[in-house]
């Protein structure tokens, strides 16, 4: 039942073995995402949208600021034959949409400072997962999303920090 995501990280971030995106990809495999529409904010290589795709998401969004962290999620989506279903773009792209799964695996400060944005893009009763935090930073991050998501929980590997929640209704 193994998912396989061949990878080439070309010039962008993610190859797929930091603990932080060990985490993000546990958490995308412990959900039902078949037929569900997932945004990867930050995408890098792509390998979380690209996951939940293979584990059954009818559509992924990828966003990230950097073109040539696009350009690889793009080959890596061709790669694992799901370029059809995935939608790359520029965080201000018009089409980022409303998720009921959200994934964000960048940095603390970058995770506080776009709440309102990870916020407006998971829908209402959504799942939303946030990594890239060390453990000193997770209250401060928990902090920033207390007032749209409950159900916060921490789950910790190695120094590395994911917070999981749900959008409130």
């Amino acid at each position: 039942d193994a998912v396989v995501v061949r990878l080439d990280p070309g010039l962008a971030f993610g190859t797929g073995t930091h603990p932080t995106t060990t985490l993000c990809l546990a958490w995308l495999d412990d959900l039902d995402l078949v037929g569900a529409s997932v945004l990867d904010y930050g995408c890098g290589s792509g390998v979380l949208a690209i996951a939940a795709l293979r584990l059954g998401a009818a559509r992924a969004v990828g966003v990230d600021n950097d073109p040539q962290a696009l350009q690889a999620s793009r080959d890596n989506a061709g790669r694992n034959g799901v370029s059809s279903a995935l939608t790359l773009l520029a965080p201000d792209a018009d089409g980022i949409g409303i998720h009921p799964v959200v994934v964000a695996n960048i940095l603390a400060g970058a995770l506080v400072a776009l709440e309102a944005v990870l916020a407006a893009a998971c829908a209402r009763g959504g799942r939303i997962a946030l990594s890239g935090i060390l453990r000193g930073q997770a209250e401060e991050v928990l902090a920033a999303y207390a007032p749209d998501f409950d159900e916060l929980a921490v789950e910790t590997l190695e120094d590395w920090v994911r917070i999981t929640g749900r959008r409130m209704p």
